[in-house]
């Protein structure tokens, strides 16, 4: 009895340590590289801004950084491949390089950018990053709606058309205007969507109280 015992115990450790060394490979796949590469990118992007005179090149970075982070999630999603890990690790890549983008915009007066368009977004990015974090550790589905995902639309085309707008080739004052009209669409977008959740969150946690 006791070998018997002892069998299955060996068997159980031999199925762990199989299980594990799946896990430690499962993180490491496609659509996980490719959100750490937009991470890589990001970092180029801030020093180009950074260093500046490259504003149309840093726009082709932003703009590719910005296609890999539909191309990671239509992968995980088609072939099966969403990781506990790629959900941690893609929103907040996604939230490190609009915001980045941003702050470091912000060192340039001509973009466009100013110091209230930076506190609103990044005060909305951390509030429901948290609120959404809470809920869903008690097992609510907080998923994005409309208007955080139109905030995410508005977000990036504003950034493409701040560090295109600071190109020393682009000098035609529409191309300003409609630069500006973007961003103050963008920090609408973001506070009125950053609204809605706190919204949305208080409803569940009122609802989730009364239940109680």
């Amino acid at each position: 009895m006791s070998t018997a015992q002892d069998e299955r115990n060996t068997a159980a450790e031999s199925a762990s340590t199989e299980g594990n060394s799946g896990n430690s490979e499962s993180w490491l796949n496609a659509p996980n590289i490719i959100t750490l590469s937009r991470m890589v990118l990001a970092v180029v992007l801030f020093a180009m801004i950074s260093r500046g005179g490259q504003w149309i090149a840093a726009t082709a970075v932003f703009l590719i950084a910005a296609a890999t982070d539909a191309l990671d999630g239509f992968i995980a999603r088609r072939y099966g491949l969403v990781t506990r890990l790629g959900r941690i690790l893609d929103p907040f890549v996604d939230k490190f390089i609009i915001c980045g983008a941003f702050v470091f915009l912000l060192e340039k007066p001509a973009s466009g950018v100013t110091a209230w368009m930076v506190i609103v977004i990044l005060g909305r990015e951390m509030l429901i990053t948290n609120v959404r974090a809470f809920l869903e550790e008690q097992g609510v589905d907080f998923s994005a709606k409309w208007s955080g995902k139109l905030k995410m639309v508005l977000q990036c085309v504003a950034v493409c058309l701040s560090l295109f707008s600071l190109s020393p080739d682009v000098t035609s004052a529409t191309t300003h205007t409609v630069r500006d009209i973007t961003l103050w669409s963008a920090v609408l977008i973001t506070a009125y969507s950053g609204i809605e959740y706190c919204y949305r969150a208080i409803r569940i946690l009122r609802s989730a109280n009364s239940e109680a």
